[in-house]
């Protein structure tokens, strides 16, 4: 069966719905023929010259001929602190598909079960007007079921503010790391700029990952159509066929937009819909972090 994310959906527990997502994705990675990281995830590394021998796993070498070191928490190689937006548009879902909130919160867990198997550090920060859930980046295996507690209690709610949440966040960080951000971005674009830049001066990397529904895309809604904004409950009635060209120009300039801003910090992008299955995701933050390695 393969993991969308509406069967993900149906899974049980966020850590469930991540640990799943995560072993698949791994399997799909060993049988595929990309390369340009370890696809070694186990709690060791190979032996470099220096290394203290005491530190060899004689049980592994015994096994595979090779030398491989215990991997320990103070060698963690990256921090990384996922930002997700919980603003009430996130909520949206057209039908047969789950929320750009719900997607978000899946790919977030997944991605922080990915960073600590990989014995980096992950953090969580949860946002709408400002930041409502901070937990700073650690690298133990067993945070992830705080990191996941936090994601399954949030819900989506109020306007959106990721511009000030976004500078908070960047205030908190006092080491360097990388920053993912999940969002629909449905905010003053200058703001934004503005808070994207901050973390680049702070000298962080940076994925964003902007998060919409296939509809918010194409806009296939049919001949009439009753649109309810979700932060403010705005009614208005349309006829989608008669704005569907028009409105996918638009859609289409302010994502450019972003992508431009992005590509003009060196700051990572990509658009998905919450009908995109989430390895292609993980698959972009693995390229994004063997950069970071060089």
């Amino acid at each position: 069966m393969q993991l969308t994310p509406e069967v993900v959906a149906q899974l049980g527990s966020m850590e469930i719905r991540a640990r799943l997502v995560v072993e698949g994705f791994i399997t799909g990675l060993h049988k595929s023929p990309f390369h340009g990281f370890s696809a070694e995830f186990s709690e060791h590394r190979q032996y470099r010259r220096g290394d203290e021998l005491k530190h060899i796993d004689w049980k592994i070498y015994g096994r595979s001929n090779r030398f491989y070191i215990k991997q320990y928490e103070d060698e963690t190689n990256l921090r990384a602190m996922i930002c997700v937006d919980m603003s009430a548009s996130m909520a949206y879902a057209s039908e047969g598909h789950i929320s750009k909130y719900a997607y978000a919160t899946y790919l977030a867990s997944a991605l922080t079960y990915l960073v600590l198997q990989q014995h980096d550090a992950a953090g969580l920060a949860l946002y709408n007007t400002d930041v409502q859930t901070y937990l700073p980046s650690r690298s133990k295996m067993s945070y992830v079921q705080e990191l996941m507690k936090a994601l399954e209690a949030a819900t989506p709610s109020s306007t959106t503010g990721t511009a000030v949440a976004l500078h908070h966040i960047a205030d908190q960080l006092s080491r360097r790391g990388l920053v993912v951000i999940l969002s629909d971005f449905f905010d003053d674009p200058t703001e934004v700029l503005g808070a994207l830049r901050h973390f680049r001066h702070d000298q962080h990397d940076v994925l964003v990952m902007q998060i919409l529904d296939p509809r918010e895309v194409d806009f296939d809604f049919g001949s009439s159509a009753v649109f309810r904004d979700i932060e403010t409950g705005e009614e208005l009635p349309t006829q989608p066929l008669q704005i569907r060209g028009s409105y996918r120009a638009a859609v289409e300039e302010f994502t450019q937009n972003l992508r431009r801003n992005c590509h003009d910090l060196n700051i990572d992008y990509m658009r998905v819909t919450t009908d995109t299955p989430f390895d292609v995701a993980l698959r972009e933050y693995l390229v994004k972090r063997q950069s970071i390695r060089g």
